[in-house]
This record gives structure tokens, sequence and C-alpha cells, in this order.
């Protein structure tokens, strides 16, 4: 085709046919999203319908032939993706896993990559090949794991948090492998140990010379810009922050994808947060369809033909061996079994970082072609049958679930019997125990649900009636007797989860009064068109209470300060309505 002065324009084109045509129709068939990218990538690939493009040659105008100028592009989506996610977490929140990132996420790196590896020197290899193949097939595939917990809402579930430490913690790994990969091709040892120092001094110059200019320019640059009103301004300044941090990143060596996260982090403590997550995530889901589209193009079908035994061997074992090792540690760190057979089986493919480091290794002469072409075919194809495994793994996970509730850190829910007209608490963070404590002091009956195993086994040491479970799910809901309560509240610091919740029980129970805990009045008013009865919004409740207590101070009487405030409030409240 002709590109009439636009490159690529044949492949957007087909990209945008896909995503806006054949992506839904899958979608409305019930086949998620990653997958229809993944399968409609393989049909118009290089090896799908291009094989026949010499024959039929009106093919041509329906294949999508150069991968090296999709992949470049593709990769914008892995990067805006941890962008979003950084961009939802805090450096505060972050620290607080650091358990689970640098214990949980380093052990998952390093025994897996030392057994893979040892198979693959009984296999024949050579030791430098063994350890860069053990080294990149431990890690798993960040842009589909993440995209399938986004799509079901389980980011804030405990499957979720333990799933996205370890991967935060393989993408912190690019560095020191993609420096091994360097060393193992080099013919001269001599200062191994000072390059490695001198590398990863340079990393942690990188990052801290990010966080450190960030946090003395970001605040200032943004307010400049949204003083403007500017829509396209605001949108360059961001991107500016996301393309920049990466850049950075990606020339000092590391992870692009790291910097992004950074960047991500760094934006979560400005008040400009939710604008970028509304700016941004139609660039993220867009360019993140390429990137799955990329990967499902990368397959040479013809290879799994010629040695279909072996590929599905390598990729039974590949998941059978991580979700074994990724499961037994996520049981060692105190996750129930359910929830840690589940986080081994969502991170038991390959990740998109192979095609990288093996690249790479092959280019350098550490493995051979055969060698390499086989195991980046079998990681594709793990990383294609993800969302088929994830699927199922819910249905395995459904039955284990009651038999494997503890009580030691859960509690047992359906012992709860004979309760009416009591609330439930969807969420027991620290909104969630001041409103149990002033429901007790009024001696309220109330049900809390909470997705933390560590937080619920600490309140109920002291007595609260608090149960480890998935508000979202309607028979966790019904364990607690929610079609008998008064009310149900929910507290849950994940906005999307919380919205998810109010729907869901909206939908079963529309008669039930909702009351929702909401960051602001946008989210508050997403959470009323979901079926919540009131919201109670952060931000206003802490500005009134303010208020109340200077109009008090200044000598104001307490019954007129009461009527103000009550008058703003519904003033408010009218407006997020509207």
């Amino acid at each position: 085709m002709e590109e009439h002065g636009i490159p690529y324009l044949r492949e957007i084109v087909l990209f945008l046919i896909a995503s806006g045509i054949i992506v839904p129709i899958l979608h409305r068939l019930r086949v998620s999203p990653v997958l229809g990218y993944l399968i409609i990538g393989g049909i118009i690939g290089p090896f799908g319908l291009g094989m026949f493009v010499e024959d039929i040659g009106w093919l041509s105008y329906a294949v999508i032939s150069d991968l090296k100028g999709v992949s470049a592009l593709a990769e914008l989506g892995v990067i805006f993706l941890l962008f979003m996610i950084g961009l939802d977490l805090s450096l505060d929140r972050l620290w607080a896993m650091r358990r689970w990132v640098f214990g949980l996420g380093s052990l998952q790196i390093l025994i897996t990559g030392t057994i893979i590896g040892a198979i693959a020197w009984g296999f024949g290899n050579t030791p430098a090949a063994s350890i860069v193949l053990g080294s990149c097939l431990a890690l798993s595939s960040t842009a589909i794991v993440m995209q399938l917990l986004i799509e079901r809402r389980q980011l804030a579930s405990p499957m979720g948090r333990s799933s996205f430490s370890i991967l935060l913690m393989q993408d912190l790994a690019v560095v020191p492998i993609l420096f091994m990969v360097g060393v193992l091709g080099s013919k001269a040892q001599d200062g191994v140990g000072m390059a490695l120092l001198l590398s990863l001094g340079k990393a942690v110059l990188v990052i801290v010379g990010i966080y450190v200019l960030g946090r003395l320019v970001i605040r200032p640059l943004f307010h400049m810009v949204a003083r403007t009103r500017s829509v396209e301004m605001f949108m360059a300044a961001t991107l500016l922050m996301v393309i920049g941090a990466s850049a950075v990143t990606g020339m000092a060596g590391l992870s692009m994808a790291l910097g992004a996260f950074l960047a991500g982090l760094l934006l979560a403590e400005t008040e400009f947060r939710h604008e970028i997550e509304v700016d941004i995530e139609p660039f993220k889901g867009l360019l993140l369809g390429l990137f799955f589209m990329s990967v499902g193009m990368g397959i040479d079908y013809r290879v799994v033909g010629e040695q279909t035994f072996w590929i599905i061997a390598s990729v039974v074992g590949l998941f059978t061996l991580k979700t074994a090792i990724t499961a037994s540690l996520c049981l060692v760190f105190g996750l129930p079994r359910h929830t840690s057979l589940e986080t081994g089986l969502l991170l038991g493919q390959g990740g998109e970082f192979a095609f990288v480091v093996v690249g790479l290794a092959m280019t350098l002469g550490l493995i051979p072609g055969e060698v390499g072409q086989f195991m980046l075919i079998v990681t594709g194809i793990s990383m294609v049958i993800t969302p088929l495994v994830a699927s199922a793994s819910s249905h395995l996970i459904k039955r284990l679930e009651p038999s494997s509730t503890t009580a030691s850190h859960e509690g047992n829910i359906e012992q709860i019997g004979g309760m009416e007209g009591h609330v439930v608490v969807a969420g027991f963070g620290r909104v969630g125990r001041i409103l149990g404590r002033t429901l007790d002091a009024d001696a309220i009956p109330y049900v809390a649900i909470d997705t933390d195993p560590n937080s619920v086994a600490a309140v109920r040491e002291q007595g609260m009636p608090v149960y480890y479970g998935d508000a979202s799910r309607l028979e966790m809901l019904r364990r607690a007797h929610l079609d008998k309560a008064s009310a149900l509240v929910v507290t849950m610091d994940n906005a999307s989860a919380a919205e998810h919740v109010v729907k869901v029980v909206h939908a079963e129970w529309p008669h039930l009064a909702i009351v929702a805990r909401a960051r602001d009045a946008e989210h508050a008013s997403r959470l009323l068109d979901c079926g919540a009865a009131e919201v109670i919004m952060e931000t206003i409740e802490a500005s009134l209470q303010l208020s109340g207590r200077i109009l008090q101070l200044v000598g104001t009487p307490e019954e007129v300060s009461h009527r103000r405030i009550d008058a703003q409030r519904e003033q408010e409240l009218a407006a997020v309505r509207r």
C-alpha cells in the first residue's frame, strides 16, 4: 500500500480496525481484550496471513509485516502502563510494601532463575547460556498480568498486591541482568567487579537524580501549565514527564518502564494525579493493545508445527515450575493457599523482557540461534495463553477458597448467624476502623470485610468482627447477610474497586442503602452514578470541619455555625449530583 507520506499508515489503519471493531466484537463474546489482541496479532502478522501474500496478492493490505516498527511503538504501551501504576501508588505505600517487593520478589527471581538455569544446563546448554535463560525466564509479563488485574478489578486484592510486588522487583532486576549478559558476552573479564560497581552506582545516581529533580520541578511546572487552562499544554507536560523520565533511564542502561514508574510515583504526590489519569488512560490502553498484537505477530507457527511436542512440553513445564515456586513462596510469606496458587498461575508465563535478553544473547553468541528462537516461541505462546490460564484459575480458586479460609487469619464468616439490621463495612483501613469503634460505642452490630490478611488478623485480636475476603464478590457479601443488613458502607482505598462494589451491590439489592467514601467530587459523582445513596467526600468533609471550628473560634454561635456548615454541605452535594 502506498504510504501517502504517513509512516506505517497501513499498520495504523489495521490496528485501529482491530481496536475499534474486532476486539469489541470478541469482548461481547466474553473474550478477554488481551487475548483478542494476541489472536488478531497472530492472524495479521507475517506468520499468519502474511505467509499467503505471495499467492494471494490482495492479502498484503491486511497484513502487518514490519515488526520492528510496530514493536518500537508498542513499547510505549508498557511505559504508559508502568506510569499509571506509579500514579496509583505513593512513596509511602511503596515503602510499606518493601517486604513483599524486596523479600518475596527477590526470592522468586533467584530461586526460579537458578532452577530454570540448572534445567537448561541439563539439556546441554553452556553454563553462560543456562545463566541467561534462567535469568530471563524467571521474569513474567508485567504488561499482560497488570492489564488482566485491572480488567478483573483485582489490583487491590491480596493476589493483586503480591503479583504487583513480584513484577516490580522483576522490573528492577532488568539492570543487573542486562549487565550480566554483557559481561558473559565479553571476552575480557578483567575489571568485572569494578564495572559492576560503576553500573550499579550509575543506576542509583540516575534514580536519585530523577527523584530529587522531580520533587523540585514537577509541582511548579504543572502549576504554571494549569494556570494557562490549556488542555493541550497540560497533556504536553504530562507526556514530557512520562517519556522524558523513560528516556533518561533508558540512556543510563536501565529499563525505560522504570523511569515511567518513577515519574508516576512523583506525580502521585501532587494534586494533578486524577486529571493526569483521565488524560493518559486512552494512550495507555491503545498502545498496550499494540504491544499485545506485536507479541502475537512474533510467533512463527511453522516452528510450532515442526516441534509441537517439545514446545507444548516446555510451555507446560514453564508454567508448572514457576507456579509451584511462586505459590510456595507466597505461602511462606503468609498468604492463604488459594491466593498463593492464583498468584503463581498468573505469573507462570515468560515475559516481554525475554525477547530483549535472548536477542542480545544471540547477538553476542552466548545462545545458538535455534535455541534462542525456540525459547522465544515458548515465551510468546506462554504469554498468549495467560488470559486463558487466568480465567481457568479463577474457577479453580472459587472451589478452593472456602476450604482454605483459615481461622488464624480470616476467621470464618460462615459462623455469623441470625444477624439482621446490621451494617456491613467493605474495607477496614483507617476510615473503617474509626467507623467500627463508633458503631461499637453505640452497640450497633456490624460486619467488616477486608482484603489485607495481616490487617484482619491484627484487628480480630482486638475483638472486632472483621473477616478476610473480597467485598466485590457477591457470595462473600451474602455470607455477611447483606440481604438482611440495614446499610452497606464502602470505605475502600481503591477508587475503581469501590465503584465496582457499589455497582454490583446496587444491581443485586437495589433498595439497600449504600454509603460510600469518595476521594473527591469526581469520584463522588461516579459513585452516585453506580448507585450509592450517599457519598462522603474526604476533602470536602475535612474542609467543612475546619470551617466549623474557625466559625466557632471567631465567635459565631455553635448552632449558627452548624446550620451554615450543613447548608454548605448540601450545596456541595447538590453540585456533585448535578
